[in-house]
């Protein structure tokens, strides 16, 4: 086994951003990674960055929505390479950027189906190969946003709060197989995605500072990994509040386009 404890790795959204990140940490000699992107000219970008660190690489290049394609991966996968750590991690954002800005049903599913039904069509296959020999591990991939609705993302915040609540769920019942699953909840991280959100982004993380905090929790089998400690703190006590106080706080740190009176 890896200094970690993972020889196989599968990694949803491993093109870009902390996905990327995830991917490189993982990298070594002996270690056996699965990259699972949509991009592919970027997903082969990473995989050599991989590959020249040692590792070895199998890509599979699919959008996370389809639910065929992508068990039909993981089973193959596991077959030839029996999956130690599941990082679930793909997913889009989606924010109100003007006053005529709203999120209709074509967008909130778009959404949805990419944060919550493409993690379990990751999550699921993968949990049905590590049952069967009663070991493994699972990282979910939500944010902090998951903690506490913003105004300015309402989609992307139900799609990580359910990721959330599936954790929370699942957990003691998946002990019973030995297999550990962890909710991961980052704050901002600089990221294509964060580049575009229109509000303030404080405490913000690099992606290889994050991809290490992960790592290293992952290894210790924490079922909750969130960070930075500041805004988790401030995002869990805002559940504490009257939820008229809470949005208020809120919209002072996360402002949306108001109209003009």
């Amino acid at each position: 086994m890896s200094a970690n404890g993972s020889r196989v790795v599968v990694v949803t959204g491993a093109s870009a951003g902390l996905g990327r990140a995830l991917a490189l940490s993982y990298c070594a000699p002996g270690i056996t990674l699965g990259l699972i992107g949509r991009n592919a000219e970027r997903l082969e970008g990473v995989a050599e960055e991989c590959r020249a660190r040692g590792a070895e690489i199998v890509i599979g290049t699919m959008d996370v929505r389809d639910a065929a394609a992508l068990q039909a991966w993981i089973f193959e996968f596991d077959a030839q390479h029996p999956i130690d750590l599941l990082i679930a991690n793909a997913g889009v954002a989606s924010t109100l950027r003007s006053t005529d800005d709203w999120e209709g049903a074509a967008r909130t599913a778009e959404v949805v189906d990419t944060n919550l039904y493409g993690t379990l069509h990751a999550v699921l296959p993968a949990i049905e190969c590590m049952r069967k020999r009663q070991r493994g591990q699972i990282a979910i991939v939500s944010s902090l946003a998951g903690l506490r609705g913003m105004a300015i993302s309402p989609a992307y915040c139900v799609s990580k709060a359910a990721l959330v609540s599936y954790c929370d769920s699942v957990r003691p019942v998946l002990a019973r197989d030995h297999i550990g699953i962890s909710v991961v909840m980052p704050g901002f991280v600089r990221t294509a995605m964060s580049d575009v959100f229109p509000g303030n982004k404080p405490f913000m993380w690099s992606a290889e500072k994050a991809a290490s905090y992960i790592k290293t929790r992952l290894s210790r089998r924490h079922a909750e990994i969130a960070f930075p400690f500041s805004l988790t703190f401030g995002l869990k006590l805002l559940r504490l509040l009257p939820a008229t106080v809470a949005d208020a706080i809120l919209g002072l740190l996360f402002q949306i386009p108001r109209r003009n009176m």
